[in-house]
């Protein structure tokens, strides 16, 4: 089962991860763009919009703060939706049409971080006070070097302190 997990953290993170690297990339495209938009403070925004989604793609895939990580997909994604695929504003029936499916596509990615938000809390609780899972669904030693291991993720204890 881990590595399914493992598989479809990657499979999940990597559209992140390819746009985060492709707005620092393509800087001032994307700000033209996004000045378009009418987005504030344009290039900075384009900037930290890349920035997040290469943080919190690389902690999906890596498997480490991946709530964390889940947290910083839904910050980017939530306004990018709002703002980038307004389809209700349009009035042209293709790019309607485009900007529809582009915001519905981020609707489900948001679903998709959630239950990655919502696994590692679960996961966490199962483990909350140093507790132990079933031998069958738990790896022998659930701490290595203090950090929580477990179903492919990677927990430090001092962030399930911090997130409960």
């Amino acid at each position: 089962m881990s590595a399914v997990l493992v598989i479809a953290r990657i499979l999940f993170a990597f559209i992140f991860l390819t746009s985060g690297l492709n707005h620092l990339a393509k800087l001032e495209a994307m700000t033209g763009y996004a000045k378009y938009k009418k987005l504030p403070a344009a290039k900075l925004s384009v900037a930290l919009s890349g920035v997040i989604m290469i943080l919190g793609a690389l902690s999906v895939i890596f498997g480490y703060y991946v709530d964390l990580g889940a947290i910083l997909i839904i910050v980017f994604l939530v306004p990018a939706s709002l703002i980038f695929h307004n389809f209700w504003t349009l009035t042209d029936p293709a790019a309607k049409q485009n900007d529809m499916i582009q915001f519905f596509k981020n609707i489900t990615a948001i679903g998709g971080a959630l239950v990655i938000y919502g696994y590692v809390h679960f996961i966490a609780t199962l483990y909350k006070d140093g507790g132990q899972l079933a031998a069958a669904v738990a790896p022998a030693k659930p701490y290595v070097d203090g950090v929580l291991q477990g179903f492919g993720w990677v927990i430090s204890k001092g962030h399930l302190t911090l997130w409960k």
